[in-house]
Formats: C-alpha cells, structure tokens, sequence
C-alpha cells in the first residue's frame, strides 16, 4: 500500500525527495500499472488513495491502507496470474530501495536501514519491539506451595 501511495505523491510533484533511482521509480509505476488495470483505474480505493496524496497527507490514512489492501487481496485470490506479477513487482520494489539504500515498513513495523545491533547484559532485555509481557529471571511455578495463585 505505501508503494502505491508513494506513486500517487510522486507522480503529483509532492515528494520531497527528487533523487529517486530509476529502477525504484520503474518498479513502482510497474505496481501501480499492474493494481490499477486488474482493479480499475477507477476503483474507489485507489481515488481514495489518490485523493490523500492531493491532500498532502504524508502516508495513507488507516482506513485506506485497510480498503486498498483488501481490494487488492481480493483481486489476488480470485486471479493467481495477477497474485504472481504482484508478488514480482513488490519483490522488485523492494530490491531496488534496498539498492539505493532506504528502509520502509507498514503502518506499525520498525525499519532499519544498515547494519544494527542490540544486546542485553546482566539478565535485561533488549529489544526492538516487544508485543506481551517480558519476564527477567526464573518464573514462580504456580504448582509450587506458596506461590500466589492469579
């Protein structure tokens, strides 16, 4: 979905980087082309999506990440050919902003572009993100007498 918008802010003259390589600004109009012929240029999604790139909006909304992205599923699971040259264009998109460099990721996903390291001493934790509760050290084993019952 951040592909597709990309395009949209793009080709609107919105972005603020104009350095973009070719390969990357041909993988993209590739995506687009292949989205907006299989769905219609006229797919009430894909003018949402257009209409937040006239607006300046720097990223999708929610709401139209959600709608694109099921419009987008549907069409993929009804026709394999369109799910394989999907799957090639992404692919191919995100070989070419590796090769100049940049990281992307979804709505809530964490990017690192080069290398990182993460490292936890003394019994801590480290992490880039975590998603549910973290225990340091040995857990009370509820079978054991006295532990406290929850």
């Amino acid at each position: 979905m951040g592909y597709l918008f990309a395009w949209a802010v793009r080709k609107l003259g919105t972005a603020a980087d104009r350095q973009v390589d070719q390969a990357l600004e041909t993988g993209i109009d590739r995506l687009h082309t292949l989205v907006s012929d299989r769905l219609g240029a006229e797919d009430p999604a894909l003018e949402q999506a257009a209409e937040e790139a006239r607006d300046g909006q720097e990223e999708l909304s929610a709401d139209t990440r959600q709608w694109l992205a099921l419009a987008i599923n549907n069409a993929a699971k009804k026709d394999e050919e369109f799910a394989k040259s999907l799957m090639a264009a992404v692919e191919a998109v995100q070989a070419a902003t590796r090769a100049v460099g940049g990281a992307s990721t979804g709505a809530d996903g964490i990017a690192i572009g080069g290398d990182a390291e993460i490292h936890a001493d003394g019994g801590s934790v480290a992490a880039v993100r975590i998603d549910g509760p973290v225990t340091v050290g040995t857990p009370a084993n509820p079978r054991q007498p006295g532990a406290e019952k929850g």
